[in-house]
């Protein structure tokens, strides 16, 4: 059963939590996933307003918020949790881990697949950006506050912040 899945993955990544009833009662982000999957049961059938009540409702309780039409894989842990955002076309893959304040973000306001994919058995530090439609392939790690804006291929690490400055917004940029 899947709940004993997810317990089991929060128990493997989390050196603090010592016993599944704790996990249970205690984790925000184990909580967030839970009320994620039947947001997206509902998001899938089409009952887009009731999804994302409820996936408000999990926000205002975890500060966790989890687009309902995101796609997320199996044993996904995301610990503290506090702050992290997962846009809408965000795909993530199996076994991953996030910290408290990652973005999965989009950078155009089009209805296209705007938010990042990420593979299996990847690990995301404490406040790290991955923003637009890019991929982070299998067995990458993206270090704390990272801002990642192009593909990671397989197996790599990437740190640091790329952003440049620029003198001026013309109509066709978003400010993100």
């Amino acid at each position: 059963m899947r709940i004993f899945e997810d317990i089991r993955a929060g128990l493997d990544r989390d050196p603090a939590t010592k016993t599944g009833f704790e996990l249970f009662w205690t984790s925000p982000g184990l909580h967030a996933i839970w009320v994620y999957r039947i947001a997206h049961l509902l998001w899938k059938a089409r009952r887009r307003v009731l999804s994302r009540m409820l996936s408000n409702y999990a926000k205002f309780f975890s500060g966790i918020e989890i687009h309902p039409g995101a796609k997320i894989g199996r044993r996904f842990v995301i610990d503290h949790g506090t702050g992290v955002v997962i846009g809408e076309t965000a795909e993530i893959g199996d076994d991953v881990l996030i910290y408290h304040g990652v973005t999965l973000g989009g950078k155009t306001l089009d209805p296209i697949k705007r938010h990042p994919t990420v593979g299996n058995r990847v690990i995301i530090g404490a406040g790290a950006k991955l923003i637009g439609n890019i991929t982070i392939g299998d067995d990458c790690a993206v270090g704390a506050n990272a801002v990642v804006t192009k593909n990671m291929p397989a197996g790599t690490v990437a740190v640091g912040v790329n952003a440049r400055l620029i003198n001026s917004i013309s109509e066709d940029h978003y400010l993100i």
